[in-house]
């Protein structure tokens, strides 16, 4: 219940509104939520002259939930891209994401200023968690990360992010043996951190998960653990006789549900989360139907920024008629192995892969898009909202901070026009966001938009 002293004197009242619970989706009605020095102090039925507030919000006929989390995101593409990746800060937040999970590329030392800067109120944006630089073998071809190739080594690389505090520890595939990867996820656990990643070829997801690995990025290895003859394609790859690429058609003409169900349970029992990215699946799934040079988020974007999109809608485009209906099934059938991931109990963390490279998939609005994907596959409303609000703290550790409108809890909170729960496409009714201890009304939103759209079109040399 709210404070009974009166006149306390708090920063921000959001007064007679429709609080979500999104963890039992109970929506509860004529209720108020006191702020104070960003921290909820105060929730319940509103009585006269309890606080005295900076700013008053009248809440009548908005739903309010925790602010969304995009728990996969890039910042890279070079020093010379740092400013067009410092734009995307305020679009994350313009779209109610209030916080953000870098999973690494080539410009950690910037993402970590700019945790310590919005953390400090010195910075708009969606609070940071960061992984740093990922782990990787030699000669991998990710620009910006902590080659190993010796246990030494591996060692040397999780000291050089111990002493840089990052939040999270990443792993991917390129280059590193399978020896070495399941060696250092059991040593970033020991060193008493989550750890998330690619997974190398040859392993299963229940190899990993039994090392203990957090979090899987991406729907595509969980495509490969559905596949009833998984080992036999694992071994065509091993000896060249398929591509990573060219074995992605064979798995998904031998998905069995039986087996998926197996292998997710294992992932469930041992609490490996997945971060499936499926918007972005979709997005070249479908690049010869739709021209996204069209988009109008576009104006929002750098030009540097927009030109390493490339490489990757270049690589489509060479696409052939069978290779294109490849890609379009293998986007349906990955999409349809969510509800099984639900019925097993794994915990789905949404995340986006919105950044440099990744064609399309743009910062805030992509996080709106990949819930609706989650509801067209066949989780509900309120499972793919938890995915965005719960699951991204879960996986950090945070939930004492996060995840709830519960007294005490940061007041990083989005308002509503219409109530998500009965329609997900309803996320997007942004009607304010509150972060950092301030609120930002329509007009604000509206702001950090224009201001993106500002340094956007001084990179186009016009």
């Amino acid at each position: 219940m709210l404070n009974q002293c009166p006149a306390v004197r708090i920063d921000l009242l959001i007064r007679d509104t429709n609080l979500i619970d999104v963890k039992s989706g109970q929506v509860y009605r004529n209720q108020s939520l006191a702020i104070d020095q960003g921290r909820i102090v105060g929730r319940g039925v509103l009585k006269a002259g309890e606080y005295q507030a900076t700013e008053t919000i009248d809440g009548q006929g908005l739903y309010v939930t925790p602010g969304f989390w995009d728990m996969h995101v890039h910042f890279g593409g070079g020093e010379t891209l740092i400013e067009d990746n410092k734009a995307l800060l305020g679009l994350y937040l313009a779209h109610g994401v209030t916080a953000v999970r870098d999973a690494a590329a080539d410009l950690s030392d910037a993402v970590l200023t700019w945790r310590s800067q919005v953390a400090a109120g010195k910075l708009i944006g969606p609070t940071i968690f960061t992984s740093g630089p990922k782990l990787e073998g030699k000669d991998s071809i990710w620009p910006g990360d902590l080659e190993v190739e010796t246990v030494a080594e591996m060692h040397a690389a999780i000291d050089k992010l111990d002493a840089m505090q990052v939040d999270y520890v990443k792993i991917t595939d390129s280059a590193m043996t399978s020896e070495l990867y399941l060696l250092a996820v059991k040593e970033v656990k020991k060193r008493g951190y989550n750890i998330s990643g690619h997974i190398p070829f040859e392993l299963s997801v229940t190899d990993v998960s039994d090392a203990g690995l957090d979090a899987i990025e991406h729907m595509s290895y969980l495509l490969k653990a559905a596949a009833k003859n998984e080992e036999e394609i694992s071994e065509r790859v091993a000896s060249g006789e398929l591509s990573y690429r060219s074995a992605l058609p064979v798995i998904t003409r031998h998905v069995d549900k039986q087996t998926a169900l197996s292998k997710y349970k294992v992932l469930a029992k041992n609490d490996t989360a997945v971060v499936p990215t499926m918007i972005g699946s979709q997005v070249i799934a479908y690049l010869d139907e739709e021209d996204h040079l069209q988009d109008q988020f576009l104006q929002y974007l750098g030009q540097g920024l927009i030109d390493t999109y490339e490489w990757r809608v270049e690589r489509a485009g060479k696409d052939d008629a069978e290779a294109i209906r490849a890609r379009k099934q293998q986007f349906q059938v990955s999409a349809s192995l969510l509800p099984w991931l639900q019925q097993s109990g794994v915990r789905i963390i949404a995340g986006t892969d919105a950044g440099f490279l990744n064609s399309y998939i743009y910062p805030g609005l992509s996080l709106h898009q990949e819930l609706q994907i989650y509801v067209e596959s066949g989780l509900s409303p309120l499972q793919a909202i938890q995915s965005a609000i719960l699951s991204g703290p879960a996986f950090l550790n945070r939930q004492a901070d996060y995840g709830s409108l519960d007294v005490g809890k940061v007041a990083d909170i989005v308002l509503l026009k219409q109530n998500p729960l009965e329609d997900i496409r309803h996320t997007r009714r942004i009607s304010g966001v509150v972060a950092q201890g301030h609120y930002f009304n329509q007009n604000d939103l509206q702001e950090l938009l224009d201001k993106a759209e500002t340094y956007a079109s001084s990179t186009r040399g016009n």
